[in-house]
């Protein structure tokens, strides 16, 4: 399937771009990150220009995420049917639910780059729950332009090696992911250690 997408890219350029980091918003298992390395790289031989990889793949992210945000506020107690049936799709759901309700649109932000495998279910979560349109779209184009200035950054500065590019990005991304739980955790270790001393004076 990769190697059928990226035959679509070369011949089809920005339009196939779009609709698979659109799909990638909605739980669709497609390697949308590699596309976008892939689309940068096409940006560094001239094949394709800068800009109009960035907006196309911007543009395909966002849709994607309104549309998942308006499938849960409609249709939260069929998504919760459905994610029953498959136990680790329903394990992401929970998940993105939890930190949506937990972090608002920090959460949002989050999951649309550092935690992205959480992302597509948290658009759901969102809607489900009721977050504010407004949070939830402004919060969302910030993470959108992280995660695509990123990938399509990588793919160009890496065109002539993707597989590095893709190496590079795998291991700044789980870098990352590592600080962020750190410091997640760090935070609620003294949240507690103040809640225990203001219980005891």
């Amino acid at each position: 399937m990769t190697d059928w997408l990226f035959q679509l890219l070369a011949a089809y350029g920005v339009p196939i771009l779009a609709c698979v980091t659109f799909a990638s918003c909605l739980c669709v298992p497609v390697p949308s990150s590699l596309l976008m390395i892939t689309g940068g790289a096409f940006t560094a031989t001239g094949d394709l220009t800068l800009a109009s990889v960035a907006l196309g793949a911007f543009a395909g992210a966002v849709l994607g995420d309104q549309a998942g945000y308006q499938l849960g506020r409609s249709s939260g107690q069929w998504i919760d049917e459905k994610m029953a049936h498959r136990p680790k799709r329903q394990q992401l759901f929970t998940r993105a639910r939890e930190f949506t309700l937990n972090r608002g649109g920090p959460g949002i932000f989050l999951t649309c780059w550092l935690f992205a495998p959480l992302g597509p279910y948290a658009n759901l979560a969102a809607g489900a729950s009721r977050m504010n349109w407004l949070t939830f779209t402004l919060w969302g184009l910030a993470g959108e332009v992280v995660w695509v200035g990123l990938y399509v950054g990588l793919g160009r500065f890496f065109a002539e090696n993707l597989a590095l590019g893709a190496q590079v990005a795998s291991q700044a991304i789980g870098f990352l992911a590592a600080l962020g739980l750190t410091i997640f955790l760090g935070t609620w270790i003294l949240r507690v250690i103040r809640r225990q001393n203001s219980r005891e004076d």
